[in-house]
């Protein structure tokens, strides 16, 4: 829920964010995506502008994502935006998250993402590796944010390592696993608590996306 002193006011002028920093141009290919499975799916989404590298021509797809970088991919893929809010005040990324600084290229990014409602902690650390069961989590509330995915009862499926993933979690994993969106390993084995790679989350974002191209939802009032 957006802080009280941020809410919405009528004669207030829209605060417009544009997210800066960490980003690369699209046209220039990724060097270093040679035996990487999702190596496809990375370019598409680098081509379509919804991914970034951590240079003009590296994406580090073996590296772990930080939390700043999941956020960016998300707010980025699910174009996540504050459009038709209006502030009292300009906003700062250490208004929801102290942890963070106002003047790093993941600023913007984050005020953006605290008002979309994807469950980010107030104790949020941008630089800290996520886990899979985190993105995961934090990328399902994005999807359904952007495409009004609607709500399905589904079976939970049952893993390998099933009790290691955290309750706060458990949903939003079975329901990834659920919709194809997320794949168990060779040994049937998700491994929430594992940390998850850039691309990884790339390979995720893409098979959401798919996913909701492949199943849009109704208009509203249908």
């Amino acid at each position: 829920m957006m802080n009280k002193k941020f809410a919405m006011l009528g004669a207030t002028a829209i605060l417009t964010l544009t997210i800066t920093g960490q980003s690369f141009a699209a046209g220039v290919a990724f060097t270093d995506l040679a035996n990487i499975p999702a190596k496809d799916k990375i370019i598409s989404l680098q081509q379509k502008g919804y991914i970034q590298g951590v240079s003009s021509d590296r994406f580090d797809p073996k590296g772990t994502l930080t939390a700043a970088q999941g956020i960016q991919l998300l707010v980025n893929a699910f174009d996540l935006n504050i459009d038709l809010l209006r502030f009292i005040k300009e906003p700062h990324a250490t208004d929801y998250f102290p942890k963070a600084n106002d003047a790093a290229w993941y600023a913007n990014t984050l005020i953006i993402a605290a008002n979309n409602n994807i469950d980010l902690s107030k104790d949020l650390d941008p630089g800290a590796a996520w886990t899979k069961e985190e993105f995961t989590h934090h990328l399902i509330l994005a999807m359904g944010t952007s495409s009004n995915l609607q709500m399905i009862k589904i079976k939970p499926m049952e893993f390998g390592d099933q009790g290691q993933l955290s309750t706060a979690f458990d949903g939003s994993v079975q329901l990834a696993l659920v919709l194809g969106i997320a794949k168990l390993d060779q040994n049937n084995n998700f491994k929430p608590q594992e940390k998850i790679t850039r691309a990884e989350a790339a390979e995720l974002v893409y098979n959401a996306l798919a996913y909701i191209e492949e199943h849009p939802a109704p208009a509203q009032g249908s």
